[in-house]
C-alpha cells in the first residue's frame, strides 16, 4: 500500500544526500546565468543544455562502469524513465517561462515554495492522514522565508504577464512535486544513477526542438564550454543522483523541503561572489528558511 511506502524512517545518509542536492542546485542558478550571458542563450536553451549534458555525463559514467549492460528492459523501468524525463522537462520549461514573464525571484519563490505544499497535500490525501504540526510549521516558515529572501519592491510587468507567470511557476512547482512523488518508490533494477541518467537525457530531448528553434549554438570558447560542463556535471547530474538517492531513504515532504536549499544557496553565493545586498529582510528570510529546513530534518516524517 502507498501508506507503507511513504512510512520510511529517514536515515542520516538520506538527509546528507538531500542537503547535498539542495546546495549543489543552488550553484546551478549562478552557472546557468553565466552561461546564458556569455553564450547569449535563451533560458529554455540553457535548460535543455543542462538536462542533456547532465544526462550525457551520467550515461557516460554508466558506460565506463558497466552499468548499461545490467540495465533491465522491463515495462516498469520504461514507464519510470519516461515519467521522470517528462516531469523534468515540464519542471524546467515552466520555470524558465515563468522567469521570462515575471522575474527570477518571483518565479523561484513561487516554484520552490509551492512544491512542498503540493507534496504535503498529495501525501495527506493519498495516505488519508493530515500533515503533522512540524511539517505544517516547516512549510509555513519556509514560504515566509522565501518571500523575505526574494522580495523585490519593483513590479513584475503587466498584470496578465504576472498572472501567467504565477500560473506557470505553480505548474513548475507541481511538476517537481509530481517528480518527487513518482520517483520515491523503487523500481527493480533501477537505481538513482540510472534514473538520473536517462531521466535527464529524456527531458533534454523533449526540450531540444524548442531550444534549437530559439537558438542553441555554443561558441568555441574555453570559458563557456567549462561553464556548460560544470552546469551539466555538478548541479545537474551529481545533484539529481544525490536527490534521488536521498528520496529513496526519506519522506517525500522532507525531500521537497530540501529543494528550498537551492534559493538559499543561490542568494548567499550572489551576496558573497557578486556583491548583491540582501538587506535586513533578506537575511531574516535566509535565517527563517534555514530554521524551517532544520526543523524538517530534526523532526523527520515517518
Amino acid at each position: 500500500m502507498l501508506s507503507s511506502s511513504t512510512a520510511v524512517r529517514t536515515s542520516r545518509a538520506g538527509v546528507a544526500s538531500l542537503i547535498a542536492a539542495g546546495v549543489l542546485w543552488g550553484t546551478g542558478g549562478l552557472a546557468g546565468s553565466v552561461l546564458a550571458a556569455r553564450a547569449d542563450l535563451h533560458p529554455l536553451s540553457v535548460a535543455a543544455y543542462r538536462l542533456l549534458l547532465g544526462g550525457g555525463f551520467a550515461v557516460l559514467f554508466l558506460w565506463f562502469t558497466g552499468g548499461l549492460r545490467a540495465l533491465p528492459r522491463t515495462r516498469a523501468v520504461a514507464r519510470r524513465l519516461l515519467a521522470a524525463g517528462a516531469l523534468l522537462a515540464v519542471f524546467q520549461a515552466c520555470y524558465f517561462a515563468a522567469v521570462a514573464l515575471t522575474s527570477v525571484s518571483l518565479a523561484t519563490m513561487t516554484t520552490i515554495g509551492s512544491s512542498p505544499v503540493f507534496v504535503a497535500l498529495a501525501t495527506a490525501v493519498l495516505d488519508r492522514r493530515r500533515p503533522t504540526t512540524p511539517t505544517i510549521l516547516s512549510i509555513a516558515g519556509a514560504v515566509a522565508g522565501l518571500i523575505l529572501l526574494t522580495w523585490s519592491p519593483g513590479g513584475a510587468g503587466e498584470r496578465w504577464q504576472l498572472l501567467a507567470g504565477l500560473v506557470l511557476a505553480l505548474a513548475s512547482g507541481a511538476g517537481f512535486a509530481a517528480l518527487t512523488l513518482v520517483t520515491r518508490r523503487p523500481v527493480e533494477g533501477l537505481d538513482s544513477l540510472r534514473t538520473t541518467a536517462f531521466g535527464l537525457l529524456g527531458g533534454g530531448v523533449l526540450l531540444l526542438p524548442a531550444a534549437l528553434w530559439l537558438g542553441a549554438g555554443l561558441p568555441w570558447d574555453a570559458g563557456v564550454l567549462a561553464v556548460a560542463a560544470y552546469l551539466g556535471a555538478v548541479p545537474t547530474a551529481l545533484a539529481y543522483v544525490a536527490y534521488f538517492r536521498g528520496l529513496s531513504r526519506s519522506h517525500p515532504v522532507l525531500a521537497a523541503l530540501s529543494a528550498l536549499l537551492e534559493p538559499l544557496t543561490a542568494a548567499l553565493l550572489a551576496a558573497v561572489l557578486l556583491g548583491d545586498r540582501l538587506g535586513v529582510a533578506g537575511w531574516c528570510g535566509a535565517a527563517l528558511l534555514a530554521a524551517s529546513i532544520a526543523v524538517s530534518y530534526w523532526r523527520p516524517q515517518r
